[in-house]
């Protein structure tokens, strides 16, 4: 007997149901084991460590520095059985990937920065149309009052310092590190003093850090490499959620943003905001158009903002983090910082923008920190074109090439003890760049493609919070609590970096 719903066989239904899903199944599959076999023949002339069937090289990722010294320049990266790029770690094949103008960043790791494109993934006219537009943001008369910012958002995290090491516990430091660059970074770029490293209901931090470690996740799960199983799946809930919670905290800035534009109606208050002394990011987002004479929309606006609170706080954060854990590693090197420092602001207790040039070793001790602690381990490009590396072998178009900054840093072919600091180093050091003769042009080659925008912005926040941070305390380790790297979108430690403190009074 027949099973009927309105008429209509319902076994049979169900059959042409299971057919069809069968069909698509056997489909997909076909489809994954021609992309297997494409990522095979394209990564042939790029010997690895062997995967397994299922995961790849999911469980061996803490081994990539043991796999550059076996398979040197660059080795292949399995993420599952259908995912797979190349892992670029000598500076000659960097060369080649950074010389090429028109690849396109890999957005897999970047999709949770703005809800719309920033100028860390935007690519062709319109990033270079962006980057114009924002470029007098960062210049120097525009960077000189923020030092002051710095140096107040600094010192209430000093003070905080200063009651939780008084019973003689560790502090970690990342937490708090990134709760001064954010309250920086709101003062700096949208003169909008918050209260977050006070407030602890501020849940922006730990959302940014959830959805670092959920994107590593998510590449690391074959099937969450599907958008439609990933959304389903209570890990997609959970990024969801920490994306409105991240997005929702700029909503302050967004306050802001409504606020200025509104203002701007008036031809008095613009012409006001133009002749201010000091400007900051918001104002430069404003007032900016292009040549035809059109400003950025108000989707970019938010995607900018977004971009740049993210970006500026974090990376920030952790190489303030990694240097003071360097430091404290390092007396000697820590005591030459205090020094210079100490001869430099004489009997003042504030630093000034001038101060920021003078401060010579310890500009090479922040390089020499960044060195071995990038605070972005890696950037990755997904080639428009075939690219031919200098020993002869080739990628084809379409496959992702990951930049390893944190292994070409390490590596014994191009530093000399590469885990040593060394003061000769540090004195040779420009940029990022090492002082090998093979990477000589590699700097003019960083200048033309996608250097950070922010990085002197960077470099002044580390240094103020040096400065300020060595006058008041003496970094110590915390022998019971070494860190352990995890290497993220940011460079972090899973247990935190816990260090002691001494403090050494005002100054």
């Amino acid at each position: 007997m027949k099973l009927l719903w309105l008429g209509v066989d319902v076994s049979r239904v169900l059959h042409l149901a299971a057919v069809f899903c069968l069909t698509c199944v056997l489909l997909k599959a076909i489809q994954l084991f021609h992309r297997r076999r494409e990522l095979i023949r394209a990564l042939a002339d790029f010997p690895g460590f062997p995967t397994h069937w299922l995961f790849g090289h999911v469980h061996e990722v803490g081994e990539s520095r043991i796999w550059m010294q076996k398979y040197p320049h660059a080795h292949p990266m399995w993420f599952g059985s259908f995912s797979a790029f190349l892992v670029v770690t000598d500076p000659d094949y960097a060369k080649v990937l950074l010389g090429r103008g028109g690849e396109r960043l890999c957005k897999t790791c970047l999709a949770c920065v703005s809800p719309g494109n920033g100028l860390l993934i935007l690519h062709g006219p319109k990033w270079h149309q962006h980057r114009k537009l924002l470029t007098p943001g960062f210049h120097y008369d525009v960077l000189k009052p923020y030092v002051d910012l710095m140096a107040e958002s600094t010192n209430v995290m000093l003070d905080k310092w200063e009651k939780l090491t008084a019973d003689g516990k560790s502090v970690e430091l990342f937490e708090h590190v990134s709760l001064m660059t954010l309250d920086s970074i709101m003062k700096c770029a949208f003169s909008c003093h918050s209260d977050c490293q006070t407030n602890r209901k501020n849940t922006y931090i730990q959302a940014v850090y959830d959805l670092c470690h959920m994107v590593h996740q998510r590449l690391r799960i074959f099937p969450y490499h599907n958008d439609i199983i990933y959304w389903l799946s209570p890990h997609g809930f959970r990024f969801r959620k920490a994306c409105r919670i991240a997005h929702d905290h700029t909503g302050i800035p967004y306050k802001v943003i409504h606020e200025r534009k509104e203002s701007l109606k008036d031809e008095q208050e613009f012409e006001k905001i133009q002749k201010k002394r000091h400007l900051d990011f918001l104002d430069i987002l404003l007032c900016a158009k292009d040549e035809n004479g059109a400003a950025l929309s108000d989707e970019d606006l938010r995607a900018e903002v977004d971009t740049f609170m993210f970006e500026g706080h974090d990376t920030t954060a952790s190489g303030i983090s990694w240097l003071f854990y360097c430091l404290a590693m390092h007396p000697e090197h820590q005591q030459l910082c205090r020094e210079e420092i100490q001869g430099i602001l004489g009997d003042r207790d504030t630093i000034q923008w001038e101060d920021l040039a003078k401060m010579t070793y310890s500009t090479m001790c922040i390089k020499e920190s960044l060195r071995l602690y990038p605070p972005v381990p890696g950037v990755s490009r997904q080639l428009s074109k075939a690219v031919t590396f200098p020993d002869g072998r080739t990628l084809p178009e379409g496959l992702v090439a990951a930049i390893s900054i944190y292994l070409i840093h390490r590596n014994p072919e191009v530093w000399k003890d590469p885990l040593v600091t060394a003061e000769g180093r540090m004195l040779l050091w420009e940029g990022w760049v090492c002082c090998a003769q093979h990477w000589d042009g590699l700097a003019e080659l960083l200048c033309l493609c996608r250097n950070c925008i922010g990085q002197q912005f960077a470099m002044n926040e580390m240094k103020v919070a040096l400065a300020l941070t060595l006058l008041r305390f003496e970094l110590l380790p915390d022998p019971a609590m070494p860190p352990l790297k995890i290497t993220r979108i940011i460079l972090r430690s899973k247990n935190g970096i816990h260090l002691n403190g001494r403090w050494r009074g005002s100054p």
